[in-house]
């Protein structure tokens, strides 16, 4: 406006760049009673595959791990003991390795697993395709795609990423605060990547903010 009156010889506005706002919302995951579904489902499994289609199942939803990660663990990366175990990442993001804690349901589920092959050797691939070919990450999903149709869970896409999600949102649930304990669960680099799973939902928004107008307005 000052520019086309003369007031002003050149627009100083004409370099600034617009900001571009990111809106980063907290991912979705399974409710408790898909979970559960999901993993009924795969324990019935037919051809034999029940034992292995659970076991990897509750490996992603217990530890989070990415699917390419799950794909590259050997038989000698699983270390399963009475009361403790973890699995050993070697090809994390970034290349880097972690250990990752199993708790007693992931144990138990790779320990049943583990009981079909006592002639495995260290180096072989920990989960077996059809074909008794090492796991690949298209073959997963394949599996989780089938399983969450034989399951009835239409709501959302069924994929090793939201089962991830499903593990980070239900351990802050769990563990609330612990941002630091999860970031090396997940093999994140940078906590601002785990502090997604703390960003409030749209409904939460919604109820927190009904609640403060019912107690400023009465």
């Amino acid at each position: 406006m000052a520019e086309r009156q003369g007031l002003l010889k050149s627009n100083p506005a004409a370099v600034v760049k617009s900001l571009r706002i990111a809106r980063r919302r907290r991912p979705k995951g399974l409710t408790e009673p898909e979970v559960h579904g999901l993993l009924r489902v795969a324990g019935e499994s037919k051809r034999g595959h029940a034992k292995r289609n659970y076991g990897l199942l509750q490996l992603l939803l217990q530890t989070g791990l990415r699917v390419s990660e799950l794909t590259s663990l050997k038989i000698a990366d699983a270390r399963i003991r009475d009361r403790s175990g973890e699995v050993h990442v070697r090809e994390g993001k970034g290349n880097k390795e972690r250990e990752v804690p199993l708790n007693a349901s992931a144990r138990r589920a790779l320990s049943a697993y583990l009981q079909l092959r006592p002639e495995a050797q260290p180096g072989e691939s920990l989960f077996l395709s059809d074909r008794n070919g090492a796991f690949s990450s298209r073959a997963v999903q394949t599996l989780l795609r089938r399983l969450a149709r034989r399951a009835k869970i239409a709501r959302l896409h069924v994929t090793p990423h939201l089962l991830r999600h499903t593990f980070a949102l239900n351990y802050l649930r769990q563990n609330p605060g612990k941002l630091v304990e999860l970031a090396n669960l997940l093999g994140h680099e940078s906590l601002d990547t785990t502090a997604i799973y703390t960003q409030p939902s749209g409904e939460e928004l919604a109820e927190d903010l009904e609640r403060s107008r019912l107690n400023v307005y009465g």
